[in-house]
């Protein structure tokens, strides 16, 4: 039986291989990921190669504003991989998941089903007034949206984040400029979050975990 240990991510653990979280819902997995008992507690393997949060763990993440009561605004939900590993860092938190695809949205409301902490929403995330109204300020606001307007919805919605919280953007550069040098596409992405106000505490690529991928981490204020 393998033995866990607290990593340098508030709320995760390791085996100095591989990350884990404390599963929230014991007994049921969400993406078909290990299941590991550990000093008598029940543990979800965090793979990186299906999350790119993981995967920024796995590269060295800048900042990790992550707490047991945090509220996140986590646009881009899909079908729930990344947002139910932060359920269960944030336990006592509240998680505000957006998506937009109906037949995805399907999936993502069964996984929130069994975790109170999560609450789905179906529309538009370059529209934040539609839902805006049905919570206060969140600590975190997380986008993983694979669209050529990436940038523009995310600065829309981190007004709805406290001053003082922690923002990250996984950044698709096929999805903003195909015909472009990711780095270059990371860079510009980068400057005009700075330009906007935002301080960039890190970019970092997420080979090889994800191709032309990057996460852009900044704070507000």
């Amino acid at each position: 039986m393998a033995e866990l240990a607290a990593s340098k991510y508030e709320g995760v653990f390791s085996d100095a291989r591989d990350f884990f979280t404390l599963n929230l819902v014991p007994g049921r997995d969400v993406y078909g990921e290990k299941l590991l008992t550990s000093q008598g507690r029940e543990f979800r393997r965090w793979d990186p190669f299906r999350s790119k949060l993981a995967a920024l763990m796995h590269k060295g993440c800048p900042a990790w504003p992550f707490k047991v009561d945090s509220s996140v605004l986590y646009l881009g939900a899909a079908s729930g991989t990344t947002c139910s590993h932060i359920s269960d860092i944030c336990s006592r938190g509240r998680l505000y998941c957006v998506e937009i695809s109906p037949r995805v949205f399907q999936k993502l409301l069964d996984v929130c089903s069994a975790r109170p902490n999560m609450n789905p929403f179906l529309g538009d995330a370059g529209r934040p007034e539609a839902y805006r109204s049905l919570f206060g300020a969140v600590d975190l606001v997380y986008q993983d949206i694979a669209q050529r307007d990436q940038l523009p919805i995310f600065l829309k919605n981190l007004p709805l984040m406290k001053l003082g919280g922690t923002a990250f953007l996984m950044v698709k550069a096929r999805s903003v400029d195909v015909s472009a040098n990711p780095r270059d596409v990371y860079a510009e992405t980068a400057r005009g979050l700075g330009a906007a106000g935002y301080k960039v505490l890190g970019s970092v690529e997420l080979g090889p975990f994800e191709k032309d991928h990057a996460a852009i981490v900044v704070k507000k204020g």
